[in-house]
């Protein structure tokens, strides 16, 4: 498992965050008017890593009156989306049920407690799986469809919200997808100061924060970007900062103005609308790093020394390639 991967399932460990999925993400008056003070984190041990494959899951469970809702969460860290998500999920809440089972939680005559099955994907194309296990089967006449399995999971795709309807948002899992697709490096250090104001008197959970900020960091610079081990978000807004401003430095020192590519290869003649090439250049570089995370020098230096022609192949892979690499081959 990557660091980052490691780090979402820490903060999807934290009863805080998964009150904000629910509260911020599923829209149901009913689940919405459950008390969150209940929550309890339940094991899923019994889900062997050869089952989990590209994922992983946490499940809690909350109180519904004098019963148990639970929640399994399975969070999808892969660009690819599976198609067979749907059976997946029916394996893994079976097993669910038959751990319950076997550790007598479940009394004989009693019904089986309700489960809702979700799938957080952070992926970087739109979610295209089916969401019914129903899509996945044929159609068969007579009692034959009687028979045949149903299960369906609740999609939560980070791609599908916008950043303006995050920003008006006071949650914890919407900071989350903030953070995964900033549309500059500047927008990490107010969103570490807004962290640092929403937690304040929470050190556990700021401290689970420090810690996936600097893993998603980490892996979206392809191990780049060199981030001490800090556990604290105030410091680690300090080092990012003074990352950001040497960049800025650097870009400067190589004709670039501000860190951007602002006034880019002017006295570019040979018929080329300088305009227009400083313009698609603006555009590449911020969805790449709203794909990709933030750019090393070498790509901006490349990006600086490309042809309007360069510029637009790479515009058209940006939506499809799974890596920077992709995006820039030849």
């Amino acid at each position: 498992m990557h660091e980052d991967d490691a780090g979402y399932k820490l903060l999807f460990s934290a009863p805080e965050v998964v009150r904000d999925l629910v509260l911020g993400f599923i829209p149901d008056a009913w689940l919405h008017g459950l008390d969150y003070s209940t929550l309890e984190k339940v094991s899923s041990d019994y889900v062997t890593d050869d089952l989990r494959q590209r994922s992983d899951d946490v499940v809690w469970r909350v109180k519904a009156g004098d019963d148990w809702l639970y929640l399994y969460i399975l969070i999808e860290f892969q660009s690819r989306v599976d198609p067979f998500m749907a059976v997946r999920l029916l394996v893994y809440i079976g097993l669910l049920y038959q751990d319950l089972i076997r550790r007598k939680e479940i009394a004989p005559g009693r019904p089986l407690p309700p489960v809702l099955p979700i799938v957080l994907y952070n992926g970087g194309s739109i979610w295209s799986a089916p969401e019914d296990l129903a899509d996945l089967l044929p159609k068969v006449p007579g009692l034959v469809s009687d028979f045949l399995p149903r299960l369906k999971y609740l999609l939560i795709d980070e791609n599908r919200y916008a950043e303006a309807d995050l920003a008006g948002m006071r949650n914890l899992v919407a900071a989350i997808i903030r953070f995964e697709h900033p549309a500059e490096d500047r927008d990490l250090l107010r969103l570490i100061d807004l962290l640092n104001d929403w937690l304040a008197g929470q050190p556990e959970l700021r401290r689970q924060f420090a810690i996936w900020i600097r893993a998603l960091l980490r892996r979206r610079s392809r191990n780049q970007l060199v981030i001490p081990d800090v556990y604290d978000l105030t410091e680690l807004k300090m080092t990012l900062a003074e990352k950001f401003d040497q960049w800025a430095e650097e870009y400067k020192r190589k004709g670039l103005q501000e860190g951007r590519l602002a006034g880019l290869q002017e006295g570019r003649q040979e018929g080329r609308q300088e305009g227009r090439l400083e313009g698609e250049v603006l555009l590449l570089q911020r969805q790449l790093s709203r794909r990709f995370g933030p750019l090393p020098a070498q790509v901006l230096e490349r990006l600086a020394s490309a042809s309007l022609e360069d510029i637009e192949t790479w515009g058209d892979r940006v939506l499809d390639a799974n890596s920077l690499e992709e995006v820039l081959r030849r």
